[in-house]
């Protein structure tokens, strides 16, 4: 059984920082692009970050970009968001997915084939 299981959410003040930790089990997810999403109340899901299978190439959206940062740990099976500088407007679910089997990061949720729970992030102002 695949499963991805998001942890590492909580509430925070602005200008804080959070790690969250997508631990992935069920496949091989060492040749996957892994992403981030987040689902706002009231607001559609939309992409955060993404890195290749190898951790080569990342990308990012122009809202969190320079303050988050996307990595991942193949050993560990294991993937991570480092959240810098939160603002209130970042308060979302989180989640994160995998392309299954294909390594280029992509921007867009169609192209991931696993999803994880998701993890609530609060910042405060």
């Amino acid at each position: 059984q695949v499963q991805l299981v998001e942890s590492g959410g909580g509430l925070v003040q602005a200008g804080g920082s959070l790690r969250l930790s997508c631990v992935t089990s069920g496949r091989t997810f060492s040749s996957d692009a892994m992403g981030w999403f987040r689902q706002a109340p009231g607001k559609e899901q939309e992409f955060v970050a993404a890195i290749s299978w190898s951790g080569g190439r990342e990308t990012y959206s122009e809202f969190v970009k320079g303050r988050f940062t996307i990595s991942r740990d193949n050993a560990k099976n294991t993937v991570y968001l480092q959240m810098n500088s939160l603002k209130p407007e970042d308060t979302a679910v989180y989640y994160c997915a995998a392309q299954g089997g294909r390594g280029w990061p992509s921007r867009r949720s169609q192209e991931y084939d696993y999803w994880g729970q998701g993890t609530r992030v609060t910042v405060s102002s």
